[in-house]
């Protein structure tokens, strides 16, 4: 089977397919028992990341389960501020941290680009990953958009309202856009590392897009992103790539502008809505609540049907509007793709 014929790249190149092709955010994670008996083997988030096999290993664990149509490389958002420098931990209970970047004298302390051999283990469990997977089966690589890492690398940790990144912004915007600039190049190199090794189309996850007011949204995210995708493009033409604006959803169709293959919507955006402001021949993706999911039984169901309602004869991944919780029972997950596949 070649690349194209994937039916999740099918859909990334514009065709609608019934049923349609599904995968969910953070599928390989903690509310499977075969992903936290990997955990524990490897002894910390940061090994399982960087230790190849291990990392292979729980990105293939929900598809040999499930046989979602795509495979997400098992990684984190904050692997390119830890190689620049930035030294990302999580610990447990308390989230990820990273010694914080606060100014200019901060980020001159980071590599001025993204050494590929600090991430040569990622690529190695991407070529370990394609190697495995099903013929079926796309590979998806991905990173954060420079937004939503910077949000991490200025606070050294998560914040509910992102505020000490949007302070930075406003106070010292000449450091704020180093920082975004150095994101930029350092994001375009990983995700073409990424797809030179094997991933088939990749995600740039803007979870923090929502935290963002109007009059910085151009500057800090839309800007970048088109530059991330430009840059990929120019060096790997023809590539996939989804955007997930995480709380954008009345600016999909900026997004979409970018140059986007498919455009993720989170579960708090009307999705008929958003279905109609993308333009002819973009994807959509999502928008299940995972709190859907989670529940199980006949609300999932009816929220399974919602969704399959809204997108039939456009081209659509089913998934969720974030990511998976931990306490989902793993029969809920059955459910959801018997659900999907049976659909009339």
């Amino acid at each position: 089977m070649g690349v194209n014929d994937r039916p999740l790249m099918r859909v990334l190149a514009g065709e609608a397919l019934w049923p349609p092709p599904v995968w969910i955010m953070r599928q390989a994670g903690r509310y499977l028992p075969e992903y936290l008996a990997t955990r524990a083997e490897a002894g910390s988030f940061t090994r399982l990341c960087y230790t190849p096999e291990l990392a292979a290993e729980v990105t293939l664990q929900p598809i040999r389960r499930f046989g979602f149509d795509g495979s997400i490389l098992f990684s984190d958002i904050l692997i390119v501020p830890d190689a620049l420098g930035a030294e990302f931990r999580l610990d447990a209970g308390e989230g990820p941290r990273l010694r914080p970047t606060v100014d200019r004298e901060g980020l001159d302390r980071l590599a001025s680009s993204l050494p590929l051999e600090r991430v040569a283990p990622v690529m190695q469990a991407v070529r370990l990953i394609r190697a495995q997977l099903p013929a079926e089966t796309t590979l998806l690589g991905f990173c954060g958009a420079p937004w939503t890492v910077a949000a991490y690398m200025v606070a050294g940790r998560g914040t509910p309202d992102q505020g000490p990144a949007l302070a930075a912004a406003r106070t010292d915007p000449g450091f704020f856009a180093a920082l975004i600039e150095r994101l930029v190049e350092s994001s375009i190199t990983y995700l073409v590392a990424q797809l030179e090794a094997g991933a088939q189309a990749v995600q740039i996850f803007e979870s923090h897009a929502g935290s963002l007011p109007e009059d910085l949204l151009e500057t800090l995210s839309l800007r970048p992103i088109g530059r991330i995708m430009a840059g990929v493009l120019e060096r790997r033409p023809g590539s996939r790539i989804i955007v997930f604006p995480r709380g954008q959803g009345r600016r999909l169709a900026d997004y979409a502008a970018l140059g986007a293959a498919a455009i993720g919507i989170d579960q708090d955006t009307d999705l008929p809505t958003a279905l109609a402001s993308l333009p002819a021949g973009v994807a959509s993706q999502g928008n299940l609540d995972p709190n859907l999911l989670l529940e199980g039984g006949a609300a999932l169901d009816r929220g399974v049907d919602r969704v399959l309602e809204a997108v039939r004869g456009r081209p659509h991944i089913f998934n969720l509007g974030h990511g998976i919780s931990k306490d989902t029972p793993v029969e809920n997950v059955a459910r959801l793709l018997a659900r999907i596949r049976s659909a009339a």
